[in-house]
């Protein structure tokens, strides 16, 4: 389920592209989205810009090494709302396994980036996709916090 979303009166701008599941495509995927943020007036060094840079990492990561199926790509998709002061980070791939994420105390190795996208996003979860698998989103706010 996605979240609901308000009526803006400025149009969203967009940027979407399908990677390798692959970690050069992961690489790739922040490098894309950090050149897309400062297109948008949000760059490096702005908490804005590093914020979702962080998340667009930390959603393409867990695409690569947990929601990989041979021969299928992931999508990176980021919508700017400038109305609404949010940027929205849809990454979508199709493995069927849900994101599960790790107590901050757990003894485990790795599993704490969705922790970290907790901390970070304003909102986020996860929603089903057209054809197999799901998309992860988060919403982070492009305006200083408080």
């Amino acid at each position: 389920m996605s979240a609901p979303r308000t009526q803006s009166s400025a149009p969203a701008a967009t940027f979407t592209q399908r990677f390798s599941a692959t970690r050069r495509g992961a690489r790739l995927a922040r490098l894309l989205a950090a050149h897309q943020l400062t297109e948008w007036g949000h760059p490096h060094g702005t908490e804005a810009h590093d914020t979702v840079v962080l998340i667009v990492a930390e959603l393409a990561a867990n695409a690569v090494l947990h929601g990989r199926v041979p021969g299928r790509d992931f999508a990176l998709s980021l919508s700017y709302d400038a109305g609404q002061g949010t940027v929205r980070i849809e990454v979508a791939d199709t493995h069927p396994a849900l994101p599960t994420r790790k107590a901050p105390d757990s003894d485990e190795d790795g599993g704490r980036g969705l922790v970290l996208v907790d901390a970070l996003a304003t909102a986020w979860g996860v929603c089903d996709r057209p054809g197999p698998g799901k998309t992860v989103w988060a919403e982070c706010a492009t305006v200083p916090r408080a």
